[in-house]
């Protein structure tokens, strides 16, 4: 049932295929924020500050995961055309080399956050009962960083070649370690210590290691057909790992400005909010993070789906493919939203049932403000993807750079009480308007909408412009294409027909 033929990517009725091949990617992301949640479900039965200080440390995970997107993302691209245009040695070769680049980016600024943990976990401005905890724990996490983008870039590797399941059953692998080793470090089981924040870290490096380990076994041909890596790929390419990195580095750009905001926003949120507010962040970034994860695997799935189109010069069912997934996106989290609206009361409960009664206030404050939201957060990951299929990273790096550094942070800067000078992450901040934390959980729902509007407004001038038909062109060994510039999108009756 959760099979798609590789015709039919290129073929078969689009809502179909990318609800098939989004399926699996949902779970897997599913699966994936199990993991986080199960370290704030089992920690915050430790107490407030231990979820707090796994909090803080959640923006320096998320801007080092850029390094990550650099190459897996980047190689996923380039194999779904490959892919597309039946060119088996090169895709094998691109994902061979895209790891490469994806454990030397990462291991790179790895090493030197696990060496000066401490002095990040300052910089942060956590207080003295929250910094010891928050540098083990990220300092932990971060070691096996390389492990975790080797690993993401082989799972992407058979997400463009349509195999989803292969991606679901990895992160299920990960999950369950997870589950059985976080209670267990955490709180201590019969010879193993109680290990508190550092078991949760532990935990979830467990996890990373034994998924590594599956995706590796399916690309040796154990248990999977679908995506192999011969041995005659196994060689360093130059040309391929630039042809990656130009690819991946405005993703991976892209990712970075967001997280740095991020970063920031948690620094004044501790600010605004001390304690309780960091842990009514923490909640409501993990909440929306699950909530996200239907949106995040329509992306992957749609992504591979436009590459595959692309490169079998088919760019009328690429733009389809990405104006579906956004309608289908944008009802669905509508819905979600509003579910979220109405019980987020009992979501703060059910996550960190030993907030104090502010902490508790102000997740559920927040949680409303962002269900408001999800909508357009939702439809802004399918708008991408049509983009980023096209290999038109910058754009994805240009829209979060506005939405970000343009709209979020000035908006957060108003929650700093207006008669302080305050420093977050070594960025003086003087003075703001005193509006309090709630002004944080604002600037994230306004940076939503608008930044959802105005990239649908952009995709819809640059489709018209041809970008869908001149990376076709180029996928397909053609030239002149110019990444949106001039042309037109070449459907035809008959076109418009076969995607329905």
């Amino acid at each position: 049932m959760l099979d798609v033929d590789r015709g039919e990517i290129t073929d078969g009725p689009v809502g179909r295929v990318l609800l098939v091949l989004a399926a699996p990617l949902v779970a897997q992301n599913v699966v994936y924020v199990a993991n986080a949640l199960i370290d704030t479900f089992w920690l915050g039965r430790v107490g407030e500050d231990a979820v707090a200080a796994v909090g803080l440390s959640l923006p320096i995970q998320s801007l080092l995961g850029a390094t990550v997107v650099i190459g897996a993302v980047g190689t996923q691209i380039l194999v779904a055309q490959y892919a597309g245009g039946e060119d088996e040695s090169r895709a094998r070769r691109v994902a061979v080399n895209g790891a490469l680049v994806a454990l030397a980016v990462t291991a790179a600024v790895a090493i030197p956050v696990v060496v000066y943990a401490e002095e990040v976990a300052a910089l942060l401005g956590a207080d003295p009962a929250l910094a010891g905890a928050t540098a083990t724990y990220l300092a932990i996490v971060i070691a096996v960083l390389p492990v975790g983008a080797v690993g993401d870039t082989v799972e992407n590797c058979f997400t463009a070649y349509g195999d989803t399941r292969a991606v679901f059953h990895v992160s299920l692998v990960s999950v369950l370690v997870n589950l059985v080793a976080a209670p267990v470090l955490i709180f201590g089981v019969g010879p193993v210590p109680e290990l508190g924040v550092a078991g949760a870290a532990l935990g979830t490096a467990l996890a990373g290691v034994a998924g590594l380990l599956w995706i590796l076994a399916y690309a040796a041909g154990i248990g999977r057909d679908t995506f192999r890596l011969t041995r005659e790929a196994f060689a360093l390419d130059l040309a391929t790992v630039r042809e990656v990195v130009s690819v991946g580095l405005p993703l991976g750009g892209q990712r970075g400005v967001s997280e740095l905001v991020r970063v920031l926003v948690v620094g004044l949120v501790a600010i605004a909010g001390g304690s309780a507010g960091v842990a009514a962040y923490t909640v409501g970034a993990r909440v929306a993070t699950l909530a996200i994860v239907p949106a995040l695997g329509m992306q992957q799935a749609a992504q591979s789906m436009i590459g595959q189109n692309l490169g079998a010069n088919a760019p009328a069912r690429a733009r389809r493919t990405t104006t579906v997934g956004t309608g289908m996106v944008v009802v669905g989290f509508l819905a979600l939203g509003a579910v979220q609206f109405l019980f987020a009361g009992g979501i703060a409960d059910l996550l960190a049932p030993d907030l104090t009664a502010t902490g508790r206030d102000l997740a559920a404050t927040y949680l409303r403000i962002l269900g408001a939201s999800y909508w357009a957060l939702g439809g802004t990951y399918t708008l991408l993807a049509g983009f980023n299929g096209a290999s038109r990273t910058r754009t994805s790096f240009v829209a979060d750079l506005v939405k970000y550094w343009a709209i979020r942070f000035p908006i957060a800067v108003a929650a700093v009480p207006v008669v302080t000078t305050v420093s977050a992450f070594g960025v003086a901040v003087t003075p703001g308007l005193g509006w309090g934390v709630e002004a944080v959980f604002w600037a994230v729902a306004v940076s939503n909408v608008v930044g959802f509007v105005g990239l649908g407004g952009y995709f819809l001038y640059t489709t018209r412009r041809g970008m869908f038909a001149n990376a076709a062109e180029r996928a397909s060994g053609g030239e002149g294409g110019s990444g949106g510039e001039g042309g037109s999108e070449g459907e035809t009756v008959a076109e418009a027909a076969d995607d329905d």
